[in-house]
């Protein structure tokens, strides 16, 4: 993203740049994350000890699939594109949020307490965990999006709790109810964005020897957003099995977390919490990693083509 120090990108360039980032995940990889929500929210076994294996595959297939298990390749493929408005909405708001965001709360702390940080973790360190942290706190304040996620997650794999109502009259209807699990999404972001952009941070410095970060190839943005991501599912997955169960909870059924976290070490055990990880891992981390990449590479790319154009004025220099 913008750099330790040395120039910091325009807001516009932020904003087009995270922004396009979100839309372009959108549409290339939200059907791999319907299938990761139904897995993650699937309570029974697969694949039973004993049972024929084309037992298992027609029980993953009723999974995923849902209604359109018995259905064309075509119908299969379309039915995991449900909640695509509420997906829409959420995605390219959320990484405008985080990907743009997450600079101005860098900035913040660089030009405010960075020689705290250089002082108790060293100057390259104390650079790695001033993009680490400004994550984190940008992270906690991403529950401020949760209905959408919520609304998002529903249409993925309880359909029938929204069916009949549009948006307006859901909100109307379950007004706070939409933000049940914020203290559990908190809870999952903080580690899950602090690991994302300090690991980043982590491979720009201590592997490439960069300095100044909007100065990364591509390639390097790409292999530093590799560890961001494997870093933040992997933090992130235990936590976020808890938020999506809380979420797919039917409105007028609501579950705690401590009540399902106890449920699942109880009926499912331990690796319940991993559920849906190997997806996120072969999957959602290259989403992650796509959005991430472009977003590092466009937000310096378009600030200096603003730039050299006119549009905006040469950016400043922060400290």
């Amino acid at each position: 993203m913008s750099p330790p120090s040395g120039k910091s990108e325009s807001g516009l360039a932020r904003l087009l740049g995270s922004g396009t980032s979100g839309i372009l995940e959108l549409f290339i990889f939200h059907p791999i994350d319907t299938v990761a929500k139904r897995l993650m929210t699937n309570p029974n076994k697969i694949f039973a000890t004993g049972a024929p294996l084309s037992q298992g595959f027609n029980k993953l297939d009723t999974v995923i699939f849902k209604d359109a298990s018995s259905a064309t390749v075509l119908r299969k493929y379309t039915s995991l594109f449900p909640g695509l408005g509420y997906a829409g909405g959420y995605k390219v708001l959320q990484r405008i949020y985080k990907y743009g965001g997450q600079p101005y709360v860098k900035d913040y702390l660089n030009n405010h307490h960075k020689d705290t940080f250089y002082k108790i973790f060293g100057e390259k360190s104390g650079k790695t965990i001033i993009h680490a942290t400004a994550g984190s706190l940008i992270g906690i304040g991403e529950v401020a999006l949760l209905p959408l996620d919520v609304l998002k997650i529903k249409r993925q794999t309880a359909p029938e709790t929204l069916r009949g109502r549009n948006i307006f009259k859901i909100f109307w209807d379950e007004g706070l109810g939409l933000y049940r699990g914020g203290l559990w999404t908190a809870a999952r972001n903080a580690p899950g964005s602090f690991a994302l952009f300090g690991g980043s941070a982590f491979v720009k410095e201590y592997i490439f020897g960069l300095k100044d970060y909007s100065k990364a190839t591509f390639f390097q943005n790409f292999c530093s957003s590799i560890g961001g991501a494997i870093a933040s599912i992997s933090v992130a997955q235990p936590l976020d099995v808890v938020k999506t169960r809380i979420q797919n909870r039917p409105f007028d059924a609501p579950e705690s977390g401590v009540q399902i976290i106890k449920n699942m070490i109880k009926h499912e055990g331990p690796t319940s919490f991993i559920k849906g990880i190997t997806p996120k891992l072969i999957v959602i981390g290259p989403k992650l990693v796509f959005s991430f990449t472009v977003a590092q590479q466009l937000i310096p790319l378009l600030d200096n083509f603003f730039v050299a154009q006119g549009i905006i004025s040469k950016p400043t220099q922060s400290l």
